[in-house]
């Protein structure tokens, strides 16, 4: 298999495939076979339905890398026969029948739903003035500032929308916890990884775009997931 390995990148809520701007030349230098899902944010079924859409195009064994709410939709469209295993960035891993509200629902509210808001048809937004110190923190001003404009807004319905059957419980998986996120607490990350037990779990001192802001790091787990699965 080596370096032949498909990667597919899941991107979260209020982003798009451009948050892993980072990490994909590197993934590409090295040979693996990488795409970003664009996935429209309107349900999770609709965010799973297109990924494994997207699965299904690969030729061979894949690695669903996941942020944040991209979690919801790898952990269920990585029960796809092709799919070898998972990489968490900062994201939810739930088990079935959760929801991304109910698991909010389980410790104080992060900073970050402070800056959440509705529009009229039925989409949530940050507050862009209090995108950078919130959604990516460690991110400099100007990247900050064209993530927090280009957002991609999530339907409200998301959040209470329950997952299936999780493939970290067949898959193998991996995690990385970020100590400053302000948009899923790191205690409730580190509550993933207790219950998941994942291959490895690394924990970086990074806000909730970890992948731009510390894309060395994320980097080099993804490799070492896609290494232990090609051999």
């Amino acid at each position: 298999m080596g370096a032949k390995l498909n990667i597919v990148l899941v991107h979260g809520a209020w982003g798009d495939g451009s948050h892993w701007r980072h990490v994909i030349p590197q993934l590409d230098a090295s040979g693996y076979r990488v795409t970003a899902v664009q996935n429209p944010l309107t349900s999770l079924a609709d965010d799973v339905e297109r990924t494994k859409q997207l699965v299904a195009m690969q030729d061979g064994p894949t690695l669903l890398v996941g942020h944040s709410y991209g979690g919801m939709v790898i952990t269920n469209a990585g029960n796809e026969p092709n799919v070898v295993g998972l990489v968490y960035v900062a994201a939810f891993a739930p088990e079935e029948g959760e929801t991304p509200g109910g698991i909010f629902g389980l410790r104080a509210a992060p900073p970050g739903a402070a800056i959440i808001a509705p529009d009229n048809n039925g989409f949530l937004w940050l507050d862009r003035d209090k995108f950078h110190e919130n959604f990516c923190q460690d991110l400099g001003k100007e990247e900050a500032l064209v993530m927090g404009l280009s957002q991609k807004p999530i339907a409200a319905r998301c959040f209470g929308d329950p997952s299936g059957a999780p493939a970290w419980k067949t898959k193998p998986s991996w995690y990385q916890i970020s100590a400053q996120d302000r948009m899923i607490p790191p205690e409730t990350e580190e509550w993933f990884t207790e219950r998941m037990k994942p291959q490895k779990t690394i924990k970086l001192d990074a806000g909730h775009a970890s992948m731009a802001s510390h894309p060395k790091e994320v980097l080099a787990l993804i490799e070492e997931a896609a290494k232990a699965l090609s051999k």
